[in-house]
């Protein structure tokens, strides 16, 4: 009787110990899958425009985990301030070539936004030898929408889609001018170049 008893006192030890063991696994695999998560954390309204193309906020250190996953060979930045040293650093690692386009955000209605300066930047977009790219100002709203919504008019969007997608990224933040310059912007010097996008009328 005291040695069936042993064994029973066994076999609930074991079966506790094992209990014990498949939490511990099924912990650490949480830990792992939360870890990675953290590591691979894309900048801020990130999204993809087309095949190869991006675009997002200003990146910092906790994106450029995420950022290689892309396999960048260019970035076009849209502000006139310089770019930050971490952020140089990180393309010098990684063999990715900055074209800085940089002009002011502008609050202001009818403010001029520079027309050459986004046709410039699109010609770099347009040219798939500098893909995969990233397109990106601050905060990736007004102008990276502006450019953005320049390419759809190039890909032949309506004016009501290039507003809607412009919108989906400034949200409350939508500026009069930005879609005013959008609307009027001249294509008719771009429709000559190669077009390695999709071409669908949205």
């Amino acid at each position: 009787m005291e040695v069936e008893m042993c064994r029973t006192i066994e076999v609930a030890v074991e079966k506790d110990e094992n209990l014990v063991l498949e939490v511990n696994i099924s912990e650490s695999r949480e830990e792992a899958e939360r870890d990675d998560k953290e590591l691979f954390v894309p900048p801020m309204n990130f999204a993809m425009v087309d095949n190869g193309v991006f675009r997002s906020g200003l990146p910092d250190t906790a994106n450029f985990t995420f950022l290689q996953t892309l396999g960048l060979r260019s970035i076009i930045y849209l502000c006139p301030e310089p770019y930050p040293e971490p952020n140089t650093e990180f393309l010098k690692l990684n063999g990715i070539r900055l074209f800085q386009f940089g002009f002011d955000g502008c609050k202001e209605s009818f403010v001029n936004i520079p027309e050459d300066t986004i046709r410039e930047a699109l010609k770099v977009v347009l040219d798939i030898g500098n893909h995969p790219l990233l397109v990106h100002c601050k905060r990736g709203k007004h102008r990276t929408g502006c450019l953005v919504g320049c390419l759809r008019k190039l890909q032949r969007w309506c004016l009501f889609s290039v507003f809607n997608e412009y919108q989906q990224f400034a949200a409350a933040k939508s500026r009069v001018s930005d879609q005013r310059f959008m609307e009027l912007f001249d294509i008719s010097s771009l429709k000559h170049l190669p077009m390695s996008f999709s071409c669908s009328k949205r």
